[in-house]
């Protein structure tokens, strides 16, 4: 089969095929074309490639790679994209195809790599001498199933006391809780700004990581929130004491299966627990709702995500090496870990 290579941006003229073949495949949230094409206008350079295996009109595979520096080539891949845009038809050898994409890459690629994905969505391949695996983070999830009642009874005791705590106190505050879902696009802007002054109050503030209406990161979340809140696959939760923010989920969701993808509080509520009362509220809404058969975080593992699941999986990336020799002379250094330097 042939590959073709395009310019990235004509991935707005195929989208369709990059939807139907998500479809049969990873069917992910995170792999739409709504959510690539959010990353592409934001974080897009020009430079990247959208290649497609086979018929146009129903490739085999389809992702959008990038030259990071010369001779390696590697999916798409934005800190704010949680994992690499590659969509593979079920029984494609992953090996044969990358090797495949190399001879059609302009330039003479040695390097080609597969970033951030996961075991479920693309199982991972055995090592050999010009394919190799390296371990990126350990992800969680939650499987809303038996209820919530059963769920919540089998979560640790400290967690089941710190709720009960948090709740007491604001109650003494003379603080009321709510927690809002926030799905209409013309709200998002707002919402974001809101976020924002969440983060910025913050340590992520100090770093200068913070989402901000006025800076690349806000103007991403705002493009994705609102083109998949208009599609009906996005959606805002905040908690609010009495009239004030007190935490937000940004979610995309798809085919059952929703990704908190970024969380902030205000660090001067913490002592009422505003991100962990939030996510309560959250995880029981979509226990009680039945309409998700499956909660993502898709980020690290953190402490507190520990408390809510023990249900955790590797996220690796993938390389192919053009020659076994490649792999062996960089293995001499340092492995070459896909989307590093």
């Amino acid at each position: 089969m042939t590959w073709h290579v395009f310019p990235g941006g004509e991935i707005e003229r195929l989208a369709p095929q990059w939807d139907a073949l998500n479809v049969q495949g990873a069917n992910s949230p995170l792999l739409t074309s709504r959510f690539l094409m959010s990353a592409l206008r934001v974080f897009g350079t020009g430079r990247e490639r959208l290649v497609c295996l086979g018929d146009r009109h129903a490739p085999d595979c389809m992702a959008v790679v990038v030259e990071r520096k010369r001779g390696v080539w590697e999916t798409f891949q934005p800190s704010q994209a949680p994992i690499g845009f590659w969509l593979m038809r079920a029984g494609l050898d992953v090996a044969a195809t990358l090797h495949g994409l190399m001879r059609a890459l302009p330039g003479l690629p040695l390097v080609a790599g597969i970033t951030q994905q996961d075991p479920e969505l693309l199982p991972r391949p055995g090592d050999s001498d010009r394919l190799s695996t390296l371990d990126y983070i350990e992800t969680a999830r939650i499987l809303p199933e038996g209820g919530f009642d059963a769920y919540w009874d089998a979560r640790g005791k400290n967690l089941r006391h710190n709720m009960r705590k948090a709740r007491n106190r604001l109650e003494r505050a003379g603080l009321a809780l709510r927690l809002d879902c926030i799905t209409d696009p013309a709200l998002m802007g707002q919402a974001i700004a809101d976020y924002g002054r969440l983060e910025t109050s913050g340590w992520k503030a100090k770093n200068g990581t913070a989402v901000s209406p006025d800076n690349s990161q806000g103007q991403f979340y705002l493009d994705l929130l609102e083109a998949h809140c208009r599609a009906g696959h996005g959606r805002i939760y905040r908690l609010m004491f009495n009239d004030t923010v007190a935490a937000m989920d940004l979610c995309v969701d798809w085919d059952g299966v929703i990704v908190l993808l970024k969380t902030a509080y205000d660090e001067a509520m913490s002592d009422y627990s505003p991100a962990m009362l939030m996510h309560h509220g959250l995880f029981q809404s979509i226990f009680d709702s039945g309409e998700f058969r499956r909660i993502e975080f898709y980020g690290k593992v953190l402490e507190w995500q520990t408390r809510f699941t023990e249900d955790k999986r590797t996220i690796y990336h993938l390389n192919a090496y053009r020659w076994g020799w490649v792999k062996r002379l960089l293995a001499k250094d340092a492995p070459l870990a896909a989307g590093a330097d």
